[in-house]
């Protein structure tokens, strides 16, 4: 996704509405859409600020829950991410799975499976079928 646009280029497309050029004579003359230019001029008035607001970085509500979330992994790592959030909930910490994995995400926690030990065999058939001549006879 890309940036926001420049203060420079903001500053000029306002600097050309208030000159007496309407916002979309602006945008057009520097090559940007109507919308923009009429969202820029509106917040250059009620704000007197023609910067861009700010790009990305939305909080989620279980950061403020961040160290209670690391030490339950660190003491349980073998912990499911639905046996986390219904400990969340014991705690009255509202967290769906999701929002979990998206947070574990952010922290670079991972949740491996533990490889399958100790398994009884392979899950075939038991003890192969004779071959259809050792079965039967000629007589």
């Amino acid at each position: 996704m890309p940036g926001p646009y420049s203060m420079d280029l903001r500053a000029r497309v306002i600097a050309r509405v208030e000159a007496g050029a309407s916002r979309r004579e602006a945008a057009e003359h520097f090559e940007i859409s109507a919308s923009a230019a009429i969202k820029w001029v509106k917040a250059f008035h009620e704000t007197g600020r023609c910067a861009a607001k700010p790009f990305r970085g939305c909080i989620s509500p279980l950061e403020k829950h961040a160290d209670f979330l690391c030490a339950l992994v660190a003491q349980q790592p073998d912990l499911t991410l639905d046996e986390i959030a219904a400990i969340m909930h014991k705690h009255k910490v509202p967290a769906k799975r999701t929002s979990l994995w998206r947070f574990f995400q952010r922290h670079k926690i991972t949740f491996k499976k533990k490889p399958a030990g100790g398994r009884a065999g392979t899950t075939g058939r038991g003890t192969r079928a004779q071959a259809l001549e050792a079965r039967t006879t000629h007589a």
